[in-house]
């Protein structure tokens, strides 16, 4: 996880006078010096906030936040001393790193002192929130995030739903009135380095400007847009016929306790309710993972397997010695699954609270994705050691998921025998209800804060605001009336943790991409939904060849290494559901659609 996100963009302030022109051996000096002193500074906060997400206490805390503040208050400063090469003929590499300088942050401060303790302390603060939130039906019986997915996961009770939902959404009432203070300081930090508010910097991450961006965000969520309503429409109707249209009307939005998930963003947990006739999978991973006696490590050592059956390095004797894989019992944590590399080197880890299950096999893979990344990228400067952009970083992870097919299991000894096809449509089924069930979520977060961070959405209409979006795009109501007392965005751990969250809506289009280029290259031929690239040497080769590049080139210049194609489209994630789309239309014919 980085405590920074670096993002491309034109620099936008003009330049103070000099007395002498600047010149182009000046600024790569001035550049590179500049990313070796930041380099030392990204590296003692990651390991802030490594302290403070494996050991919540007040006292981590504030050393997390002390670690912050300094990287904002120095990288504001080198991005104004920047502003004096404007307009000077750079070689490349120079002009990209000092595109990248004034923005390698997702949160700015005010160049103010007290106003940098105050910003990066409410960001601790709201994040220790989240880590340490619990729903307590009673004093002595307290259920964390872990516990409170759990019962939404497996319980069939439609008020036992109810209490459960609504009792984590409380945790997230504290952080209100911070999280409003936070929207204004941080967008003054923003306007300090040119930009309009902090959304508007996320949205210059992509090699094109922010109001592009926000346009290709719809683009590509029209090309979905039918496959999720197909979806939405059988989904709501099997619900309906478990429990009845009075819970579930047939032309309302679908209540989103019922969905398995606390967001309603993934609902392959109510895949029972909704399977396809005759919908058995001809296997339970969950089952097959327990028969084996895998435990959290040798879960994580599956993912290993997988990327060195490509040809990629085993992870470092380091990862196995530093990650967190279990969840302690003695303190807080942070179980939001994420990947490390603290010293943007080869010290790589992985944070999980993992439970040995199908959605953490699938969560391992991804999240060691980030980490093959952020190694074959480790030898480029410093301020090119990131993704493409941060879709890429997500998506290649869940790429490499998708080839966790039931003949992988067979290939790797989980599963005696694929169920062949009789099990495609059940197959299928499970993996929208995951991949495309999240498509409107993963585009609602941002849309949320961006208006809110433009001012479009004003404080005292949080929580409309947020479930109006919600009822727009995923067609989901909450179980009761939510009020402004509420603040159910912050129940979402990438808003406390100011995450922006616009790269897994692009994950989840980009990885059908990267999986049929790298399908292609494996020589696989057939429906997409059946391909592993499991120990493929020359698939290994080309992803390698990709993830090495980093940020040092635009993102398009990375999605033709590997696919060919320079421009993101959705039409691969349309063919890999394409026989489940047929399906779900043809069952859906004559019955009420749409919310």
């Amino acid at each position: 996880m980085r405590t920074i996100a670096v993002l491309a963009v034109s620099l936008a302030l003009a330049a103070p006078a000099t007395a002498a022109a600047p010149t182009a051996a000046e600024a790569t000096a001035f550049v590179d010096a500049a990313e070796q002193e930041l380099l030392g500074l990204w590296i003692d906060a990651e390991r802030a906030g490594w302290v403070y997400a494996t050991f919540i206490t007040d006292d981590t805390e504030k050393i997390q936040a002390d670690a912050r503040r300094r990287v904002i208050a120095r990288t504001v400063e080198l991005s104004k001393e920047a502003q004096r090469f404007k307009g000077v003929t750079l070689p490349p590499a120079t002009a990209r790193k000092l595109a990248l300088l004034p923005i390698s942050l997702t949160l700015v401060a005010p160049s103010d002192p007290s106003k940098q303790v105050e910003l990066t302390g409410i960001a601790a603060q709201l994040e220790g929130i989240y880590g340490k939130g619990k729903y307590c039906p009673t004093p002595v019986n307290c259920m964390d995030i872990a516990a409170v997915s759990d019962r939404l996961a497996k319980s069939r009770d439609p008020q036992e739903l109810k209490r459960v939902w609504e009792g984590w959404h409380e945790i997230a009432r504290p952080m209100r009135p911070k999280y409003e203070r936070f929207v204004t300081l941080a967008n003054e930090g923003a306007k300090e380095i040119g930009y309009q508010d902090l959304g508007a910097l996320w949205r210059s991450g992509y090699d094109m400007p922010p109001d592009a961006f926000a346009k290709e965000m719809d683009r590509l969520w029209g090309q979905v847009k039918p496959l999720y309503d197909s979806l939405h429409c059988y989904v709501r109707r099997r619900l309906a016929e478990t429990y009845g249209a009075a819970v579930v009307p047939p032309d309302k939005p679908i209540p989103v306790q019922l969905l398995g998930n606390i967001w309603g963003q993934s609902w392959g947990n109510v895949y029972d309710l909704v399977a396809p006739p005759g919908g058995d999978r001809g296997y339970d991973l969950t089952a097959l993972l327990h028969g084996k006696n895998v435990d959290e490590k040798e879960l994580v050592r599956y993912g290993e397997r997988f990327f060195t059956s490509l040809g990629l390095a085993p992870l470092p004797a380091t990862f196995w010695e530093r990650s967190q894989f279990v969840k302690p019992r003695d303190r807080d944590v942070v179980c939001h699954a994420s990947a490390w590399d603290i010293d943007w080197k080869d010290d790589l880890r992985l944070k999980m609270c993992i439970e040995v299950n199908d959605e953490d096999f699938v969560t391992v893979h991804h999240e060691l994705g980030h980490n093959m990344y952020q190694r074959a990228y480790n030898t480029l400067p410093p301020l090119f050691r990131l993704g493409a952009n941060d879709g890429f970083h997500e998506g290649i992870g869940d790429a490499i998921a998708l080839s966790a097919t039931p003949e992988y299991l067979v290939k790797v000894g989980l599963l005696d025998k694929a169920p062949g096809k009789s099990g495609d449509l059940p197959y299928l089924m499970k993996m929208a209800l995951d991949k495309v069930a999240f498509l409107p979520f993963g585009l609602l977060v941002d849309q949320w804060r961006w208006k809110v961070f433009s001012g479009e959405v004003k404080p005292e209409g949080y929580n409309k605001a947020w479930w109006d979006l919600k009822r727009t795009y995923q067609g989901v109501a909450p179980p009761a009336a939510r009020g402004e007392s509420d603040f159910d965005p912050g129940a979402k751990y990438h808003v406390p943790a100011n995450t922006p969250y616009s790269r897994y809506f692009l994950a989840a289009i980009l990885q059908f991409q990267f999986h049929r280029a790298l399908c292609e290259e494996a020589g696989f031929k057939g429906p997409l939904h059946e391909c592993s690239i499991y120990g493929s040497a020359p698939a290994g080769k080309k992803l390698q060849a990709m993830l090495a590049m980093g940020a040092s080139k635009p993102w398009p210049e990375a999605l033709a290494a590997l696919s060919g194609e320079r421009t993101m489209d959705a039409g691969a994630i349309l063919d890999y559901f394409a026989p489940l789309k047929a399906w779900l239309d043809e069952q859906n014919k004559g019955k009420v659609c749409g919310w």
